[in-house]
């Protein structure tokens, strides 16, 4: 994969997944330019598959030689690890080159999340007489009410809807399938969709079986769902950065603060490690301090 076409890809995992301001997004981008500008300035490498740890290890050397400050050249890898790791998670590459690199201890951030009545005032700014009202309504409550990924979302299948039985299967991280029960407002919503719109659109070939699609009969892309979320959002007249990632945050922090069991949350993700779910510990303090003091045996 040329640097151009990777650039533009890692981009939109950037703004869509990781759910970062402009600013970040450009800091990153501007990290992996340094890289692709070195390898195909000196070592005439076009294709940033073909990066190995030992021209990484060049490139941190020029870093030094250029009088790079060490908080500089921790940025840079950092940004460069957060580049191959998306390509490894996207199986673009078999052997990720930065796993014998030392990682810079740099903090996990999480982006902004929903309250209850903040997800409740997007939902409830579509306008169901607009064509597209009843798909938007139900891709927001979808994304929210499972707390799914946008790949996930985009890709969700007719024929995995259990509509009768309460729950769907997705395919998730590394072609594996889960089962996310549904409550009865989704439920709902799911057979007004396809009932009301779906049913009677003309579909195009190959994507019989997608359950959202645009009005040319065709999956949606991620861009689409991110304009959607935006849209909703200012409609709903909350200011703070928004994606869709932040959908799944907000469903992972309520379920917690609801008292579900950290596994069971786990699971619902489908996150392969406990370590990746217990991130959303830290995204309430104020909560988890009140709720120990309220319940603490010498309070």
């Amino acid at each position: 994969m040329n640097w151009k076409r990777a650039l533009k890809e890692y981009r939109n995992y950037l703004v869509l997944e990781k759910a970062l301001s402009n600013n970040s997004v450009e800091a990153y981008l501007r990290d992996v330019k340094k890289l692709s500008s070195f390898c195909t300035e000196n070592k005439e490498i076009i294709d940033c598959t073909k990066v190995s740890i030992t021209i990484l290890r060049e490139f941190i050397i020029h870093l030094h030689e250029c009088n790079s400050s060490s908080k500089s050249q921790a940025r840079i890898l950092s940004g460069i690890k957060s580049f191959y790791h998306y390509l490894s998670i996207e199986n673009v590459i078999d052997a990720n080159p930065c796993d014998k690199i030392d990682r810079p201890r740099i903090e996990r951030k999480l982006p902004d999340t929903l309250s209850p009545d903040e997800i409740n005032d997007i939902i409830n700014s579509v306008d169901l007489s607009n064509p597209h009202g009843e798909r938007n309504r139900t891709i927001l409550e979808t994304l929210y009410s499972c707390g799914l990924r946008v790949s996930e979302l985009i890709n969700l299948k007719c024929s995995k809807l259990f509509l009768e039985d309460g729950f769907l299967i997705v395919t998730g991280k590394g072609n594996k399938e889960r089962a996310v029960p549904l409550n009865n407002i989704l439920i709902k919503y799911l057979k007004n969709y396809i009932r009301l719109i779906r049913s009677h659109q003309d579909i195009e070939t190959g994507h019989e079986d997608f359950v959202f699609l645009n009005n040319r009969g065709k999956q949606l892309t991620r861009m689409m769902i991110f304009t959607i979320v935006k849209k909703h959002t200012e409609k709903a007249g909350i200011k703070k950065n928004i994606s869709p990632h932040t959908f799944r945050h907000s469903f992972a922090s309520h379920l917690l603060q609801g008292g579900a069991d950290l596994r069971a949350i786990q699971t619902m993700l489908g996150h392969e490690s406990i370590s990746t779910t217990e991130i959303y510990m830290h995204i309430d303090r104020d909560f988890v301090r009140q709720e120990i003091i309220q319940h603490h045996p010498r309070k």
